[in-house]
């Protein structure tokens, strides 16, 4: 018996820490990534944190190459020389100014390439205002949908939940097509407006307002106050560790997203997401600018696991409650 339980307990931490691997391993090589030089990325070497020795920007050199009028300027600077010695003393000066050790050339390039603070703060305002606004919604929803008794309510529950079902990409098109009649392509309301109505958020929120015991609403309806007053002064109080853990799902959600604000940022660069700055270090004519490409994913990643970290008690206490009745 006891062998049979340790071997079942065994298999159960061996599927979870393959399964932590799996998820873990993505991140290990990204952060080791942003520490490390061009080549140690290409030949997969130097450790965790790379080698850190002094490394060439050749981009930065070749930008500073002078052509014939400027090395004609630069005479004067290296007396004695022809045009071609001064050229190599030029560059030999341009070499040593875009030398740095690997960590410190990939995150100044993550925040020099592109205007990362910039995505970084169009990253905070979309996926706010969404979250904000989702509440907004999916409180007095929800709490319509647990508590009051009304005629088809159960058929708009199912309405609620067969709207989980329908997926992101089917929608796209008509989406743009509604944006695009309005003129609000390009804009921030174009990221923000077709989100603001979760039925995940309704769902989960629901789920946990079917906890909450009926004496409690009926004690503040005896009290005066009225339905709205007890959704936002009663039920939200009660609901903060589903919100919590509504906001981990929303906020992830939308600051990870690629497809849509692709679609709807076609070309003004001071609205672009965090994600969409990544498109800044790839595909170009001298290749991929993978270190500071990981830096800057590194950048973007990591507000999402601090806020999961400090919220993390309250996320599984909601988690574990929407489930319970």
């Amino acid at each position: 018996m006891i062998n049979a339980f340790f071997l079942s307990s065994t298999i159960k931490h061996g599927v979870l820490l393959v399964g932590a691997l799996i998820v873990l391993v993505p991140f290990y090589m990204m952060v080791s990534y942003s520490f490390k030089s061009p080549g140690e990325i290409e030949r997969n070497t130097g450790g965790f944190f790379g080698s850190q020795e002094l490394m060439v920007d050749e981009r930065c050199v070749k930008l500073q190459d002078p052509n014939k009028d400027e090395v004609i300027a630069l005479r004067p600077r290296f007396p004695g020389l022809d045009d071609d010695g001064v050229r190599k003393a030029f560059m030999a000066e341009v070499e040593q100014d875009c030398s740095m050790i690997p960590v410190v050339f990939n995150y100044s390039k993550a925040f020099s390439q592109a205007p990362l603070l910039r995505y970084l703060l169009n990253g905070v305002i979309v996926t706010v205002s969404i979250f904000l606004i989702q509440i907004v919604v999916a409180l007095p929803a929800a709490f319509a949908l647990s508590k009051l008794r009304f005629w088809g309510r159960e058929t708009v529950f199912t309405m609620v939940i067969l709207g989980l079902l329908i997926p992101v990409h089917a929608i796209a098109l008509p989406l743009y097509i509604m944006l695009a009649k309005v003129e609000l392509i390009n804009t921030y309301a174009a990221l923000i407006v077709p989100w603001t109505i979760s039925v995940f958020g309704i769902f989960l929120m629901r789920q946990f307002f079917m906890t909450v015991p009926d004496d409690l609403i009926d004690a503040a309806r005896m009290d005066g106050m009225s339905e709205y007053a007890i959704v936002w002064r009663v039920m939200l109080p009660t609901a903060i560790p589903a919100l919590l853990a509504f906001a981990i799902f929303s906020v992830v959600a939308h600051w990870n997203d690629y497809f849509w604000p692709r679609i709807v940022i076609t070309g003004d660069r001071s609205l672009f997401t965090p994600p969409l700055g990544l498109r800044e270090f790839k595909g170009d004519a001298d290749g991929s600018f993978y270190g500071p490409m990981m830096a800057t994913a590194t950048v973007i990643v990591t507000p999402l696991i601090v806020a999961f970290l400090l919220a993390q008690k309250r996320f599984i206490e909601g988690i574990t409650l929407t489930g319970m009745k």
